[in-house]
């Protein structure tokens, strides 16, 4: 970053700026533990045994440490070679119309949430809204050290039961909504993507109106025509810049693909994309009778799921990545 002529290159100037924070939000906890280790050594060498105030003092210095290096373990399960990019975030409605359309909304908000208190950057890039409430489908990319690595283990069904707010009897509904994850993809890397592959359709955006954005064809939805792959985006005001923004996640997407297609052999389950409805599910959420979410995978229970919608999503974030870590499952 010295060197002269660094800014010449913004997107490359990006790039090594990006990496730096990582290599940094790598060494910070690292080096605040072994921070905590000398104070505590030093401490314990000036505690009086019989002094309770200062053992009591001491254990509650130590239980903080423990705390710090189980946060450091964590960093450690995010070790693969993907783990430290950002991460395009789609959720989409499954059986439940209007429910699930509401149900994908929440979700939305919860991981927005989420990003949010970690002090990650959130763009949506497209919304499709329900026909009645709610969201059909939608796609976030979340941008701070790490975000794919905790986010991967999102990927899947996600299944609330509730009474339903759409219901004038009350009755108890259940809902479904999809979670799928990639990483951004590297500006660098070998992804050939050929115009005669590609079908463009503009259209105009339904998002709020206002400065031209819904009364011109800005929107771009691209088709690779290969694999099938849709994209879109809606949310800048020229065609141009939402051309751009889709190729982005084309070419992630395009990425994810291949890499799976490698470890296909290794973990021919992991990531299979089932039907959005009962049974598929990798998360339930019950807001009645009673409150629970449950991770099917973990295990990871809660009873607060009020706290769990609202964006704390962490313990299960970390649960999945120590079972990851403990069945072997390879996703990097």
């Amino acid at each position: 970053m010295a060197l002269g002529g660094f800014w010449s290159d913004q997107d490359r100037a990006n790039r090594t700026i990006q990496t730096l924070k990582t290599l940094k939000a790598q060494r910070a906890p690292i080096e605040q533990v072994e921070r905590g280790l000398r104070d505590l050594a030093e401490l314990l060498a000036l505690t009086d045994p019989d002094d309770q105030a200062s053992l009591a003092q001491l254990g509650q210095d130590v239980a903080a440490l423990e705390a710090q290096l189980d946060r450091l373990e964590i960093q450690r399960l995010l070790g693969g070679g993907l783990d430290e990019r950002h991460a395009i975030l789609a959720v989409h409605s499954g059986a439940g119309g209007t429910e699930s359309c509401d149900w994908t909304q929440m979700l939305l908000r919860m991981y927005r949430r989420w990003a949010e208190e970690r002090g990650y950057a959130t763009e949506v890039i497209d919304l499709l809204p329900g026909e009645e409430a709610g969201v059909k489908n939608a796609t976030l990319i979340v941008k701070g050290p790490y975000a794919y690595g905790y986010l991967q283990g999102e990927e899947g069904v996600h299944r609330l039961v509730r009474i339903s707010p759409f219901d004038a009897n009350k009755r108890r509904h259940t809902s479904f909504a999809s979670v799928d994850v990639v990483p951004e993809s590297d500006e660098d890397a070998p992804i050939e993507i050929k115009d005669a592959d590609l079908r463009i359709d503009v259209y105009r955006s339904s998002g709020k109106g206002g400065q031209s954005v819904n009364t011109t064809d800005s929107a771009v939805r691209i088709t690779h025509l290969p694999t099938g792959l849709v994209v879109q985006c809606q949310d800048e005001r020229s065609q141009l810049q939402n051309k751009t923004k889709a190729l982005h996640v084309l070419k992630a997407r395009l990425a994810d693909r291949e890499r799976r297609k490698r470890e296909e052999a290794a973990a021919k389950e992991y990531h299979a994309k089932q039907k959005i409805e009962w049974g598929s599910q990798i998360r339930s959420y019950v807001l009645h009778p009673y409150n629970m979410v449950k991770d099917h995978r973990t295990e990871h229970e809660t009873g607060n799921a009020m706290a769990v919608l609202d964006g704390k999503l962490d313990p299960f974030m970390e649960s999945y990545l120590k079972w990851k870590a403990k069945s072997g499952t390879a996703t990097n």
